[in-house]
């Protein structure tokens, strides 16, 4: 599982991988994080869990996200060490996930206003899958 920053005109991308569709999904959640925050503390925080559902796998990585970036807004927390499986059921896709919340006061964060569709890709493989997503900042 890993994430690349990617240059994206005003906004930041990030491009991540993994073995599993939940692994590519944590990586770009752990993307995100690392677009908001240079160093993120090895320890505190406690560990929250989220859930998600949708119609399609961008969809499902869309609202993923920007769930992620409502328990930052609402929490006061940076989501990292990100966790997630998604799963196919009942003609819709979920992701169960969970994250570390750093408290914000405890780092020092940039602003990263929200996700996009700008270019997003979610696609198997042959080592894997890989996510390809835009923030808005």
């Amino acid at each position: 599982m890993s994430f690349d920053l990617r240059e994206h005109t005003a906004d930041v991308a990030v491009e991540a991988t993994g073995g599993t569709l939940g692994g590519a999904f944590a990586a770009a959640a752990d993307g995100m994080a690392a677009a908001m925050c240079d160093e993120v503390p090895a320890e505190g925080g406690e560990r929250r869990d989220v859930a998600v559902t949708a119609e399609g796998r961008e969809a499902l990585l869309f609202d993923y996200l920007d769930e992620l970036i409502y328990e930052r807004d609402v929490r006061s927390v940076l989501p990292v060490d990100n966790t997630a499986t998604v799963s196919e059921a009942d003609d819709a896709w979920h992701v169960e996930a969970s994250y570390r919340g750093v408290p914000l006061s405890s780092v020092t964060a940039r602003d990263l206003k929200a996700v996009t569709y700008s270019e997003m890709a979610v696609e198997e493989t042959p080592d894997g899958w890989r996510a390809y997503v835009v923030f808005d900042v």
